[in-house]
């Protein structure tokens, strides 16, 4: 965590991707909140706040992480479709 605390800025990209077991949901809650108030950090997830909680195994992990991240935050949300996914067709995306 010291190691990921002296840079000025962490990304995470996808967040929720995978679920947190119970250690896993610990150490990340350490890393948003040795960067609170410290450093920035960018999230990207495609789950919203409210299935955080599912993510990490526990709500009120999630609520306390949840409330850090937004004290100071800018958040996002975008809608559309994939960007990826944009030049598949129908049957190509249906065969997966």
């Amino acid at each position: 965590l010291a190691k990921l605390r002296r840079y000025k800025l962490l990304i995470v990209d996808e967040v929720g991707y995978i679920p947190f077991d119970q250690d896993s949901a610990n150490l990340f809650f350490q890393l948003v909140s040795s960067r609170y108030e410290h450093a920035s950090l960018i999230l990207t997830s495609n789950l919203a706040f409210s299935r955080w909680g599912e993510v990490f195994s526990d709500a009120t992990v999630a609520s306390a992480m949840i409330d850090r991240i937004v004290h100071h935050a800018e958040v996002l949300n975008l809608s559309g479709s994939s960007y990826r996914l944009r030049n598949k067709t129908r049957s190509q995306l249906q065969a997966q």
